[in-house]
C-alpha cells in the first residue's frame, strides 16, 4: 500500500504553478500518485440532484481544471509518480474520443495512468453534456467495453445499444493504463467487478467501505483497491473526524483498518485545498 494526494485543480487560487509544486514536491517526498477529478459545472442554482438528494455544491466547484490536460502537462513536469482521475465521468464523453485521449496520455506519461471512471450524476451534467441520464448503467458498461475495443488490435468495430464504431484503425495504444470504477452503490459495485476494473471510493465509514469491498470480492473483483480521503491530516488529535482524518498518530492506527480491507493506495483530497506540509505529512505515515 502506497499514498497520494489529490491535486489543486479547483477553486480561485488553483493555478498551473501550484498544481505543479504540489505534484513535484509529492514526487521528491516518495509518494505513490497524484490525482484529478472531473467537474463539468456549478448550476447557476447552487444544489445537485444525487440518491434524490439536494446537497450544497461548494464554491470552488464553480472553477475546476480538466483532469486530462491537467494530467498532460504534469506528465511532462514530472516523471515517475503515477497520474490518476478519481473519477472522469464517461457517459460525457464518446468512448472512441476518451478512448484516443486517455491512450495518447498513458504513452505521453510513459504508462502511469490509474484512471477512476464514474458513470456521472448531476442532472445538469447530463444536460449540459447532451446524454440522458437513463443511459447510467448498461451504458457504462458498453462504454468501458467500446474503448476496450479500440485499445486492441486493428482493425477495430464496435456495435452496441448506445455507441457504434465502423470498422477502423485507431491509435494509439494505450502502454499500461489501469482502469478503476469509482463506485459505491452494489449494483454498481457488481458491475465494476464484472467488468474486470480496479475500484475507487470515497471512505465516509468504515461499515459501509467494508461492505463495498466485500460486495466488489464477492462478485469476483481483484483489480487495485484505492481509497479516497475527503479531509487532511493535520497537526492536532480529533475528537470527532472521518476515517484516516485528524493527527498522523490517529490516521497511522486507521492505517491498519485500511490494510486489512485490502487497499493497494490510500489519497487524500484537501477541502478548499487549505494543505500546507500535507505531501510531508502523507509521505511521513507508515507504509507497507
Amino acid at each position: 500500500m502506497d499514498f497520494g494526494i489529490g491535486l489543486p485543480i479547483t477553486g480561485p487560487e488553483a493555478s498551473p504553478e501550484r498544481i505543479a509544486g504540489v505534484a513535484q514536491r509529492a514526487e521528491r517526498a516518495g509518494l505513490g500518485a497524484v490525482w484529478a477529478y472531473e467537474r463539468l459545472l456549478r448550476p447557476a442554482e447552487p444544489y445537485m440532484l444525487g440518491l434524490n438528494q439536494v446537497v450544497p455544491l461548494p464554491e470552488e466547484s464553480a472553477i475546476v481544471y480538466d483532469p486530462l490536460e491537467t494530467l498532460a502537462y504534469l506528465a511532462a513536469t514530472t516523471s515517475t509518480i503515477r497520474l490518476g482521475t478519481s473519477v472522469i465521468d464517461a457517459l460525457y464523453h464518446p468512448p472512441v474520443v476518451l478512448a484516443k485521449r486517455l491512450a495518447t496520455l498513458d504513452r505521453l506519461s510513459g504508462g502511469r495512468l490509474w484512471i477512476g471512471l464514474g458513470q456521472g450524476w448531476m442532472a445538469q451534467e447530463f444536460e449540459a453534456a447532451g446524454v440522458p441520464v437513463s443511459r447510467r448503467g448498461a451504458g457504462f458498461a458498453e462504454h468501458v467495453a467500446a474503448m476496450r475495443t479500440c485499445w486492441g488490435p486493428d482493425p477495430v468495430s464496435f456495435s452496441g445499444r448506445f455507441y457504434t464504431i465502423p470498422e477502423s484503425q485507431v491509435g494509439p495504444k494505450p502502454a499500461g493504463l489501469t482502469l478503476l470504477a469509482g463506485a459505491a452503490a452494489p449494483a454498481a459495485v457488481e458491475r465494476a467487478a464484472a467488468l474486470g476494473m480496479g475500484l475507487t471510493a470515497v471512505v465516509f465509514d468504515w461499515d459501509a467501505l467494508g461492505q463495498c469491498v466485500e460486495t466488489y470480492r464477492k462478485a469476483g473483483g481483484a483489480g487495485p483497491f484505492v481509497i479516497q480521503v475527503n479531509g487532511v491530516i493535520g497537526d492536532r488529535p480529533l475528537d470527532e473526524r472521518m476515517p484516516l482524518t485528524g493527527s498522523a498518530e490517529q490516521v497511522a492506527e486507521d492505517l491498519a483498518r485500511a490494510r486489512e480491507l485490502g487497499a493497494d493506495h490510500v489519497y487524500w483530497q484537501p477541502i478548499g485545498f487549505d494543505a500546507d506540509g500535507l505531501v510531508e505529512r502523507i509521505a511521513g505515515l507508515p507504509a507497507t
